[in-house]
């Protein structure tokens, strides 16, 4: 009987431990996968001057469209903690697709060298955002699971372990399929 009695606080006391450290590496995982993210959203905000200053050449009359992205980038630089920059990205990468779309009515820029390797660079770097960004769902997933789930919310809640936020397009006109006509 004093055996039960020692096993089941000690039972209880490694289930709160490893639920514990579950959390943990769930959180670090989420934070490891939004890191990844940061890396690709930088090399993207260091891409758009130049690709601005590019296309700036070709469409003086795209002046706003100029002015938003560069004013959208820098929101987003500055924007603090998951949340803030995924609605600040989500603005900017629209933005993007329309700078994408106005080239189609200048075949001289398109033609450029210099566009054609900054564009071939954002490809690149917009589809590892996508690659970082499914990774990092499949975290906050992970992470949601075990914070929602009993008995390791309770655990949660103890801790103050909270849900992740999905990186998801947000607009409606993102989640549309872009039609470009000649």
């Amino acid at each position: 009987m004093l055996y039960i009695l020692i096993a089941i606080p000690c039972l209880l006391i490694m289930g709160i431990i490893y639920g514990y450290n579950s959390l943990v590496s769930k959180k670090n995982r989420m934070k490891e996968a939004w890191s990844g993210i940061d890396v690709y959203l930088k090399k993207r905000y260091d891409l758009i001057p130049n690709l601005i200053e590019t296309v700036k050449g070709y469409a003086r009359h795209e002046q706003q469209l100029m002015e938003d992205l560069t004013k959208q980038r820098i929101d987003a630089i500055q924007a603090q903690g998951a949340a803030e920059k995924i609605n600040t990205e989500s603005s900017l990468s629209q933005n993007i697709t329309r700078l994408m779309l106005l080239v189609e009515n200048y075949p001289d820029l398109k033609a450029n060298a210099n566009f054609q390797q900054l564009q071939t660079q954002l490809e690149t770097i917009e589809t590892e955002i996508e690659l970082s960004r499914r990774y990092y769902n499949g975290t906050v997933r992970e992470n949601n699971i075990l914070v929602e789930s009993f008995p390791a919310n309770l655990i949660a809640a103890a801790f103050k372990f909270k849900s992740g936020i999905y990186f998801e397009l947000s607009e409606p006109a993102e989640r549309e399929t872009v039609k470009v006509s000649f």
